[in-house]
């Protein structure tokens, strides 16, 4: 039912979806009576629009996400293991054209093979399978394991998870296919701004991951108030309030600990 939720009213509450929905509320309004509050409603539909898109808004609020947890220290020694969240490749996209197609936050690939190569003992686990609420038979790990086949990552150091179709069954799966012992420590390759979420729901499964962040989307201090263009801003947008209302449902449904996960667990 959670998923199902996610994929539905948690899709209609993002941004561009609420705001296209208003509009579209807000011009059959003006065939009725209550033209006036149609009128009124587009034309707040416009401007929060544009806010989204222009402004530094979407800059703050991934910002704030992607600074949460700092770069990992390799002063500690090698890894005993990598887990890679999925999200990079479209599986139903890879099956139609039969080969791996990655559509977005291509360094979690790219960076899980280079730690792969620079620890040749570590283990490598990719957990996806398809988020999409309608889908077909696809999975997103099916094709990670030729993808970093390609990228000179493989033999049996490589272990696929196949069936997680968000990232709390990301955490629940992988505990349960790799059954940590507690003196092993795991790396957590994913996007900055997906890094709190991803560290309170494995450390919820009681799976104690060290965060690898990787993606981002601002660089630093400095460019908080650059003015976004267009689309720019409203990735931004969309990205970081996608993830504020992961972290608070997550938190409501008690799926994590804590609202804003950081460095010290709670």
């Amino acid at each position: 039912m959670f998923f199902v939720l996610s994929k539905t009213l948690g899709i209609m509450l993002l941004p561009v979806n609420l705001l296209i929905g208003l509009g579209v509320l807000g011009a059959a309004l003006l065939l009725t009576r209550f033209a006036t509050l149609g009128r009124r409603l587009m034309v707040t539909v416009a401007a929060v629009l544009a806010l989204s898109a222009f402004s530094p808004v979407g800059n703050v609020l991934i910002y704030s996400l992607e600074q949460r947890f700092p770069p990992w220290n390799p002063a500690h020694g090698a890894p005993d293991g990598i887990i890679v969240l999925g999200g990079s490749i479209d599986p139903d996209i890879s099956r139609a054209h039969r080969t791996p197609v990655v559509r977005q936050a291509p360094d979690r690939i790219i960076v899980a093979a280079e730690l792969a190569r620079k620890y040749p003992d570590a283990r490598i686990v990719f957990t996806g399978g398809n988020a999409n609420l309608i889908s077909h038979d696809a999975k997103e790990g099916d094709y990670a394991g030729e993808l970093l086949a390609g990228l000179g990552i493989a033999g049996p150091r490589v272990i696929i998870e196949r069936q997680s179709r968000n990232t709390v069954e990301n955490a629940e799966f992988s505990k349960e296919l790799i059954k940590p012992k507690p003196n092993e420590r795991w790396l957590l390759v994913t996007s900055a701004y997906h890094m709190p979420r991803s560290v309170g729901l494995f450390r919820k499964a009681g799976f104690a991951v060290e965060p690898y962040p990787v993606d981002w989307r601002v660089g630093g201090v400095d460019d908080l108030f650059i003015i976004n263009m267009g689309m720019d801003g409203l990735s931004r947008t969309e990205i970081a309030i996608r993830e504020w209302l992961g972290l608070v449902a997550y938190r409501l449904n008690g799926k994590t600990d804590a609202l804003f996960p950081g460095p010290d667990a709670p």
